[in-house]
């Protein structure tokens, strides 16, 4: 059994161009668990169970330095003016619109099958309830806000993070062939037209129209396209060359993402102006403590299937999404605080969300 495991966790990161701290990392992750859940009781000091939690605690530490890297190495080449600021526009286009939908087409026509997973239908609601969930967190929590910074704060708090920082810490975690990312990718779907649908309703002055082509945008259409082709059984008629095109495409889009990133955030601590030292204190407690320790608890009541309870873990540890800033000018609001919310966040996030990852796994250990 032991070589077994150990050669598919061999088999599954073969030929992927992935970090090579995968392979290693979740090697004596197999090896703890192969030792550590055949122990008798709960236990949370364990020796084994807690070699196995320490083990996902690394593994999901380093997945998020490597984004935190690659943001600092965009922060720097702009800082350095390597890459122009005219150009992170063009960039962000060539990532949003077309690097990403790529690998989220790619990844579902690879790693998802209707057959084994017959409740995937299911993922969209489960969103829908992880939003509702968000969403009472987001206005009681808000109150605690200086009013001057209160559609900021609720804004940064509700418009999570949910597809980079969840994709990088599952491929690390499990591998980048995990049918996990794929579910991922469904269950968070109609997450981007819900944001660019309701952002304005955090600020009393919107002047900005909604704009229907990012309402229904290309990452929408390229999950229900993929989706549709995996029920029709029409997959098996696409040349490889095809999906070998949107698997190289879609390998751009999360450094891509973390350059622009990076070098956004460096424009906006440029022009930092006034620091709100409270006000940021207070969101890194509420964003990346509160939220993730309020949505284990539900977990825990609720107790769904381990995927479910993952996903939403997930949603609930990661940043603000990157681009609030950018929402927050366009209605009128203070984009200097937007960003260091979102900067403090993230530099939080090396510590809280391996954090919440290690208390998750004692109410919900690895199948």
């Amino acid at each position: 059994m032991a070589e077994q495991a150990d050669a598919a966790v061999s088999k599954t990161v073969e030929g992927q161009p992935s970090c090579r701290f995968e392979s290693d990392l979740r090697h004596r992750l197999y090896n703890t668990r192969r030792t550590s859940f055949a122990l008798p009781g709960p236990g949370l000091f364990k020796p084994a169970l807690y070699e196995a939690r320490m083990n996902i605690f690394i593994v999901v530490l380093e997945s998020v330095l490597v984004l935190l890297g690659i943001g600092v190495i965009g922060f720097w080449i702009t800082r350095r003016n390597v890459v122009p600021e005219n150009v992170l526009g063009f960039l962000a286009t060539l990532a949003i619109d077309i690097a990403l939908p790529s690998t989220v087409f790619a990844n579902i026509l690879v790693n998802f099958n209707p057959s084994d997973f017959p409740d995937w239908w299911q993922l969209p609601l489960w969103w829908l309830g992880f939003t509702a969930l968000a969403l009472v967190l987001t206005l009681v929590t808000r109150l605690i806000s200086a009013r001057e910074t209160r559609p900021e704060f609720g804004l940064s708090l509700f418009f999570q993070n949910g597809i980079f920082f969840p994709l990088i810490i599952l491929s690390g975690i499990f591998g980048t062939g995990t049918p996990l990312v794929a579910q991922l990718f469904i269950f968070i779907m109609l997450h981007p037209s819900m944001l660019f649908s309701t952002y304005q309703l955090f600020f009393k002055k919107a002047p900005e129209q909604l704009r229907w082509q990012r309402i229904i945008n290309p990452v929408l259409v390229a999950t229900i396209i993929a989706v549709v082709v995996q029920l029709a059984g029409v997959k098996a008629y696409l040349p490889d060359f095809v999906l070998s095109i949107f698997e190289i495409l879609g390998a751009m889009a999360l450094p891509l993402v973390m350059i622009i990133l990076g070098g956004s955030l460096y424009l906006d601590v440029r022009q930092r102006g006034k620091f709100y030292y409270a006000e940021i204190a207070k969101f890194v407690i509420v964003k990346n403590i509160v939220f993730p320790l309020a949505i284990i608890g539900v977990m825990v009541l609720l107790r769904p299937d381990y995927n479910i309870a993952l996903l939403f873990l997930l949603q609930a540890s990661v940043p603000p999404v990157t681009g609030t800033p950018i929402l927050t000018a366009r209605c009128g609001g203070n984009r200097s605080i937007a960003t260091q919310f979102v900067f403090a966040s993230f530099a939080a996030s090396v510590l809280t969300i391996p954090a919440a990852f290690y208390l998750f796994t004692h109410f919900f250990p690895m199948p």
